[in-house]
């Protein structure tokens, strides 16, 4: 499996490792086919994404893909982090192998997970603004099949 530089180096160097202990949303989505499991906790001031953290049991394409999720929220509103994509993961990764492209489906889950966790401890419902939160690996495109 050939993975991209900026693949390696968030693997190797992953940004915004550990919790936040008194974060405002924690988020956490699993997959108990290929046993990826990532723990986002947010922390929100003024509407935005002030700080974000993760936490990652899986492959090196998992922690890539949460990695660099974390990257691209820290900062953004809320409304801006929950548009990001599983397909803007990818590609601000250079590209992932087939194979692997469901660990950005489930980095994208994490954060929709953890901005559902915060409107759910402020008393909003999170479903009209996140919507369902769920990965089913067998919707998710990547054709292998899970050891």
């Amino acid at each position: 499996m050939i993975y991209s530089e900026k693949v390696m180096d968030h693997f190797a160097n992953p940004r915004n490792v550990g919790e936040i202990p008194d974060a405002d949303g924690v988020g956490e989505v699993g997959n108990a086919k290929c046993g990826d499991i990532m723990k986002m906790f947010i922390k929100v001031k003024d509407g935005r994404i002030d700080d974000v953290k993760f936490k990652t049991f899986g492959c090196g394409a998992a922690i890539a893909t949460s990695s660099i999720a974390t990257e691209m929220i820290k900062g953004q509103s809320i409304e801006e982090a929950l548009k990001l994509t599983n397909k803007a993961v990818v590609e601000a990764l250079d590209g992932l192998p087939p194979a692997k492209l469901h660990c950005s489906v489930l980095a994208e889950e994490a954060i929709k997970s953890a901005l559902s966790d915060y409107y759910t401890r402020k008393g909003i419902d999170p479903r009209p603004l996140v919507g369902e939160i769920g990965v089913d690996c067998d919707a998710c495109g990547c054709d292998h099949s899970h050891g």
